[in-house]
């Protein structure tokens, strides 16, 4: 199963990829962040996220997209950017047929370190160690996007929403679901302007 995990942030957007083996084998496929400036009006900057968001989905065509969950914070702004941007990245998916789970930051902690009150350090030395990195990706968002993949990879039970819902397919909707996604794979990427 390759998974498509997203920090969401309006500034910078961690976009991180794995792949889910046998005996929960979780392979590295690809880190980055998508960039907005706070010097650019609100729409352009969602444009411009979105417009990202729905290039790394056409590339890497994931079975799965791992969100996490956004809580209220001290920082309304923040909050909101965060929210706008986790919606974008649930209707890019929604979009193309792939599911969605969201995480809470604690869930991940646990997941990766079975401590959900883990520091970042912690959650970022074993983000390393299970896909075998020899350094931390950078910024931290990169780092944060493929420990929320990781988490959807140990724990799909613990989604909020949208992973889980394969479950109740039919048989007949589940292999058209899996056609079409071997479809795209095999298409490869679609072209889209940014």
């Amino acid at each position: 199963m390759r998974i498509l995990g997203v920090d969401p942030g309006l500034t910078r957007c961690g976009v991180g990829v794995i792949e889910a083996g046998a005996s929960r084998r979780l392979s590295f496929i690809h880190v980055d962040v998508v960039r907005s400036s706070p010097d650019e009006p609100q729409d352009l900057r969602l444009l411009k996220v979105y417009n990202g968001l729905c290039g790394k989905l056409d590339t890497f065509i994931p079975d799965v997209v791992s969100i996490e969950r956004v809580f209220a914070q001290e920082n309304r702004s923040t909050v909101m950017g965060t929210a706008q941007v986790a919606g974008l990245a649930m209707l890019a998916a929604a979009q193309r047929g792939i599911p969605t789970a969201l995480h809470t930051p604690s869930e991940v902690k646990l997941a990766i370190t079975g401590n959900g009150t883990a520091g970042k350090r912690q959650v970022e030395f074993m983000v390393m160690r299970i896909l075998g990195l020899n350094e931390m990706p950078k910024p931290a968002d990169a780092a944060d996007a493929l420990a929320q993949a990781i988490c959807h990879a140990l724990r799909p039970a613990g989604a909020i929403q949208g992973g889980e819902r394969e479950e109740h397919l039919t048989v007949a909707q589940r292999q058209w679901a899996e056609a079409a996604q071997k479809a795209r794979r095999a298409k490869g990427p679609a072209r889209r302007d940014m």
